[in-house]
């Protein structure tokens, strides 16, 4: 009777002891794959800002935007639609167009959430054309500052919110048009 009971509590230790490890094993398993997919997300975020915006090719922002993202930007504005984010971007390429994004020193991750900072830079050498129609000269004055993204990834791959940073303030005066 003895064997009989000891044998069982070692079956149910053995069963225990085998749940533990492949729920662990699982655990892991999952915290593997959401590393790999938030890997994926930044080094698509790299090549969206070190390729993509910086060499102004609009027809692959796809690859890293859905088509109904949702962008914050940092003016206080907030567009919805690969389509009219393209036209803000693309508008700042009209009076700056050496406009580019070449390191990002921060990256992290954690889940569909990432974040990148990085620096800003170009040269203000081509007429700006405000939303009002009134045309400012270019001051040729170069611009560097800070810029921060964080993102929202969608399981299917691109992103549906982005919310970008960077002190307009201190980009108009670099530019030469701050007060």
């Amino acid at each position: 009777m003895k064997t009989a009971f000891f044998k069982t509590i070692m079956a149910i230790a053995v069963c225990l002891s085998i749940s533990v490890a492949q729920a662990k094993d699982k655990k892991q398993a999952d915290f593997e794959a959401l590393q790999k997919q938030v890997e994926k997300n930044l080094k698509n975020f790299d090549d969206l800002d070190f390729n993509v915006f910086s060499n102004q090719k609009w027809n692959e922002l796809s690859r890293s935007h859905s088509k109904d993202v949702k962008v914050h930007w940092p003016d206080g504005h907030i567009t919805v639609g690969i389509d009219r984010h393209i036209a803000d971007l693309k508008y700042m390429f009209t009076y700056a167009p050496d406009t580019r994004i070449k390191e990002h020193p921060v990256k992290v991750g954690q889940g569909e959430w990432t974040a990148v900072y990085g620096i800003m830079e170009g040269t203000f050498t081509k007429p700006m054309t405000t939303p009002d129609g009134k045309v400012i000269q270019p001051t040729g004055k170069s611009f560097k500052l800070p810029m921060a993204t964080i993102c929202h990834w969608t399981k299917e791959g691109p992103m549906d919110e982005e919310y970008l940073f960077w002190d307009n303030q201190t980009y108009m005066n670099q530019i030469g048009l701050g007060k």
